[in-house]
């Protein structure tokens, strides 16, 4: 239940989802701590240090037993997070106590933590990110032949289809897939570097024996699930792979701002909508209204997002040396946020491109209203193929349409250029000669076309690649 006495994040209560919040939660970070604790001792064990099989299966038990309140109060005593926790895991560890954390600083527990809670959260993005991709494609190859009009500087432009705009959309989403591909493939664990990165401690505890103290490494990332640790380091990983994967995500929310900003535009225009569920109230004062409200949001958490991208540029910039101390306030709250921020813009956009609305009608009413403008040129080569005169139709075609524009403008009227131009005999086309012309579909080009070669050169391959994460869902609660 909410806490109303206390302040709480709205990603936990109105944005991100449960399975995003656990993946940095205390609950994931502690356990993570002592699995890699055990991973440390078991290596240790097997490489001959003194580390008994019965010390690492008491750690290995005790992974999930979190005393919280023990190692609350030893952080009060010994103002040190690690040591704290190091505490109480020996607390219901009594005979392995004296091994935990041997040879290892505190990055050990924490950089290391980082980097696999990065990677399971990188993940859940990535599955979401796919199923968007997957419901924008079906969207785009059932509309992918119906005229609509394309804008450039917002003023009507030459003709494309619903389908191929949408493709735009989702070519945006696949570059921001292979980045974050790029990211998660890339990610390499700290290690177990020591202090200041030099492994002084494990050149002590293993005798000088390099051999062990890079097999020791090794061990480590594969229980962990990673291929390698990284080559060199200070105390911590570089703090460019924050900067490096935060702006992964900033990316995702630059494409989900533009598809939301084009979704409340085509709203405006009445030509499509997101879904609007029975109940949904549009407007406290005005019960007509269908507001935007989904893609507003998407656009106010890309927002948040994008700027958060600038907090581990700064962070990454200002580490001295081998490490300072003004990272961890600073990483712990905006790789945490970043995350929650892109979840909570995954979960609108799964929402909104399960269901979006179409209103075919009005998309054709649109085109309609425009395209004897459009299909000027067209009717004066048909008129001078009837024995016009080029220059001379094209100078009343050019005459014509300003009028019609100024009728349309100044005075709200229809466009009348069709008019205009059946009523001029020089022309000399007939109803039937303009209605021949005029037929939306003539005039998007290869837009059905592309769409097609799109989807199944691009997007299909992944879809079924990836089939398990085609169907994520996700419950928005506001």
């Amino acid at each position: 239940m909410s806490n109303t006495a206390t302040y709480e994040s709205p990603f936990c209560t109105r944005y991100a989802s449960k399975e995003m919040q656990y993946v940095f939660s205390a609950d994931k970070k502690f356990s993570t701590w002592r699995r890699l604790w055990v991973a440390l001792a078991r290596a240790e064990q097997k490489l001959g240090l003194p580390v008994t099989e019965e010390q690492v299966q008491e750690l290995e038990a005790n992974i999930d037993n979190i005393d919280y309140e023990a190692a609350a109060e030893r952080e009060k005593l010994v103002r040190h997070d690690v040591m704290a926790h190091v505490y109480a895991y020996g607390l219901v560890c009594p005979k392995a106590a004296g091994i935990i954390h041997l040879g290892a600083t505190s990055c050990y527990v924490g950089d290391n933590t980082d980097v696999i809670i990065m990677r399971d959260a990188m993940e859940i993005v990535r599955r979401k990110l796919i199923t968007v991709i997957s419901q924008l494609s079906a969207f785009a190859e059932e509309y992918k032949a119906m005229p609509c009009l394309a804008y450039t500087h917002l003023q009507p432009a030459q003709l494309t289809t619903v389908g191929k705009r949408a493709t735009l959309w989702i070519n945006e989403l696949l570059m921001d897939l292979d980045e974050l591909d790029y990211r998660i493939k890339s990610l390499k664990l700290l290690g177990s570097k020591g202090t200041t990165g030099t492994q002084a401690s494990f050149k002590e505890l293993f005798e000088g024996d390099t051999a062990k103290i890079k097999e020791l490494e090794k061990m480590i990332a594969e229980e962990m699930g990673f291929d390698a640790v990284v080559p060199v380091s200070g105390q911590t990983y570089s703090r460019k792979v924050d900067t490096q994967i935060v702006s992964t995500l900033s990316g995702i929310a630059q494409s989900a701002m533009k598809f939301a900003n084009d979704l409340r535009i085509l709203q405006n225009f009445k030509e499509m909508e997101e879904p609007f569920e029975k109940n949904q109230i549009g407007s406290s004062a005005m019960p007509y209204k269908r507001n935007p409200m989904r893609s507003e949001r998407i656009t106010a958490l890309a927002r948040y997002l994008m700027i958060d991208s600038l907090n581990p540029a700064f962070t990454a910039g200002t580490q001295w040396f081998e490490r300072t101390l003004d990272d961890s306030a600073n990483k712990r709250i905006s790789v945490a946020e970043g995350f929650l921020a892109a979840d909570s813009i995954l979960n609108i956009l799964i929402n909104v491109t399960s269901n979006l609305v179409v209103y075919p009608k009005v998309v054709r009413q649109r085109v309609m209203k425009e395209l004897p403008f459009m299909a000027s040129e067209n009717i004066m080569m048909d008129a001078v193929k009837k024995g016009g005169n080029r220059q001379e139709l094209h100078e009343k075609i050019r005459t014509y349409a300003m009028m019609a524009g100024k009728r349309v403008k100044e005075e709200g009227l229809d466009n009348n250029l069709i008019e205009l131009i059946l009523a001029d005999k020089e022309f000399g086309l007939n109803a039937e000669d303009i209605d021949a012309i005029l037929v939306p579909e003539n005039y998007t080009g290869r837009s059905a076309e592309q769409v097609d070669e799109f989807i199944a050169e691009y997007v299909k391959p992944l879809l079924d690649a990836n089939a398990e994460a085609t169907h994520e869902t996700a419950e928005i609660s506001v």
